[in-house]
């Protein structure tokens, strides 16, 4: 005899709030300046900084993936270190082996557009409501370290290759990221006003802010942490760093106790056997 057994399924990550966005981009500013700390003056360089990152990285991707739900410190604690490997990542093609940014943007490009299409065709959704499998958390930490790592190139090809400098970078992919929102909220409006559904333009517009945002983190890093005469504020590495790590900390520990980002459990019916 067959009858429903009633189970709910837990996602892995976080629901897309403001407090989403403040902490991406804090994430992907700390990406850009503490590799710069460590790699500069800490003395690491690129390498031992790489190791020490990649290291790091592997052991807080062990507990969140070994997490049964959606724990904010676990979760960020990835973002920022994958944010910081996709930066090394970027410095050690461009820094040591000589490949140009403009290389190293196409190379990324492609790497996160068969990313895309691989996960689409496998999973059918690129919504992050629907990371409840390993294997689409796979996919989905997966195409973030490509976001990271597309953002460090774009940024520096942006600012420093194309010489627009650090503060007009940060204005040109802030603008293409208010762009893409009033974009999404308009065709939202219009489909609720006509009563129809498009979520696939929910989920275009995150990603494509989900991207720009590294570039926008890397160029206000720089842009803080640079010396004046580089055309930045001239707050150094360090000071950028810790200032915005303690917000990431402040923050995280807020929605911890808060659980104002956890995306309610789907609760699907499955068939059971007695």
């Amino acid at each position: 005899m067959k009858s429903l057994q009633i189970k709910q399924i837990v996602n892995k990550v976080p629901e897309v709030t403001i407090y989403f966005w403040i902490i991406k981009v804090l994430c992907t500013t700390v990406g850009e300046t503490a590799a710069d700390y460590l790699n500069e003056t800490l003395h690491f360089g690129l390498t031992g900084t790489s190791l020490v990152m990649g290291a790091l990285l592997v052991v807080a991707l062990f507990f969140q993936f070994k997490a049964k739900k959606y724990i904010p410190s676990i979760y960020w604690l990835v973002v920022v270190l994958l944010s910081i490997v996709g930066t090394l990542i970027t410095d050690n093609l461009t820094d040591k082996l000589g490949v140009p940014l403009e290389t190293t943007t196409i190379i990324f490009s492609i790497a996160l557009v068969l990313t895309f299409a691989i996960w689409y065709v496998v999973e059918k959704t690129l919504s992050v409501h629907s990371i409840i499998t390993t294997r689409r958390e796979v996919f989905y930490w997966l195409t973030i370290l490509f976001t990271f790592a597309l953002g460090t190139a774009a940024g520096d090809l942006t600012a420093e290759k194309f010489g627009l400098g650090y503060l007009t970078s940060l204005f040109i992919f802030a603008g293409l990221i208010t762009v893409i929102t009033i974009a999404h909220f308009t065709v939202k409006r219009i489909l609720v006003v006509e009563h129809r559904r498009q979520p696939r333009n929910a989920v275009l517009a995150f990603w494509l802010v989900y991207i720009l945002t590294r570039p926008l983190g890397a160029s206000i890093g720089d842009y803080l942490s640079q010396a004046r005469t580089d055309g930045g504020l001239g707050l150094g590495a360090t000071t950028t760093s810790v200032l915005f790590l303690i917000t990431i900390l402040g923050m995280v520990v807020y929605l911890t106790l808060t659980r104002k980002d956890e995306i309610l459990p789907e609760t699907v019916q499955t068939d059971v056997t007695q």
